[in-house]
């Protein structure tokens, strides 16, 4: 069966070597247009893929999500149906907590490993209650109240009012059915803390500066955690530093990608 995601699949004509392909995986309550300056930086030369997670932007809510996992699941089919065997994966906020649990799933096919503005730990007894409470709300109210309330943590106060628009219209275009199904599935998701010292591929650690969902310290301890891995903390962002500061995302992703790509054996054919 065919994947029902919504998503993106740009990119240049392949070449004798292709660069590896890039997977973005968006955060809640987002959709995939929070890659879009990322999709105009990497597409000019790698094949860059962003998918709408189940329940978010253009893929349909149903069937609902009740499996974290379910997340890493439609990730695997997408690319088995758009034939990509091996790529780096990035996730920011919930979408690196699900770019963990591909890890987790499907390690092989996974060259490098980017991880934004996320933390690895399972939730807290009282952050279940919480998240639960939170779904209860966005079905009773809706998004726009939730929207309002978040938007200077999502982004830095002092972020452009483009950017602010961009985020608080992400968030309000959210289906408050997709958003709180994965609020009760993210509250039960496994903890990802022992998998990050498993971790046999180079990763990027990434975070704002002054991100207070996901702090500075979170990222220090995912970082030690890793095996291989960089950290790049951006200065006067908060909690979407690739929206916020795109410039400075992207060289930091694009020196992490030259790297894994250098790694990738060439397919030129031998010298006779």
């Amino acid at each position: 069966m065919a994947p029902f995601l919504a998503y993106e699949d740009k990119g240049p004509v392949p070449s004798r070597r292709p660069l590896v392909p890039l997977v973005l995986v968006h955060g809640h309550p987002f959709d995939r247009t929070m890659w879009a300056p990322q999709l105009a930086t990497f597409a000019a030369t790698r094949r860059v893929i962003a998918p709408d997670l189940r329940g978010y932007g253009a893929s349909p809510v149903t069937p609902p999500l009740t499996d974290f996992s379910q997340f890493a699941r439609d990730i695997e089919a997408l690319l088995d149906e758009l034939g990509v065997e091996s790529f780096v994966l990035a996730g920011l906020s919930m979408g690196g907590q699900i770019a963990m649990d591909c890890y987790r799933r499907f390690p092989g096919r996974i060259r490098g490993l980017v991880l934004a503005d996320t933390f690895p730990a399972a939730e807290t007894p009282e952050g279940v209650r919480t998240r639960d409470a939170m779904a209860d709300r966005l079905l009773r109210e809706g998004m726009r109240g939730y929207a309002d309330e978040v938007l200077e943590r999502m982004v830095a106060p002092y972020a452009p009012a483009e950017v602010k628009a961009h985020v608080h219209r992400m968030m309000t275009a959210t289906s408050p059915e997709g958003a709180a199904a994965a609020l009760r599935a993210r509250a039960r998701r496994p903890d990802y803390a022992a998998l990050l010292t498993r971790v046999g591929v180079p990763a990027l650690v990434v975070v704002g500066a002054d991100d207070t969902y996901t702090p500075v310290s979170d990222a220090r301890a995912m970082h030690a955690a890793l095996p291989d891995a960089a950290l790049h903390v951006i200065e006067g962002t908060a909690h979407m530093p690739n929206l916020e500061r795109p410039e400075e995302f992207d060289r930091a992703l694009g020196e992490f990608l030259a790297r894994v790509d250098a790694r990738q054996p060439s397919t030129a054919p031998p010298r006779l």
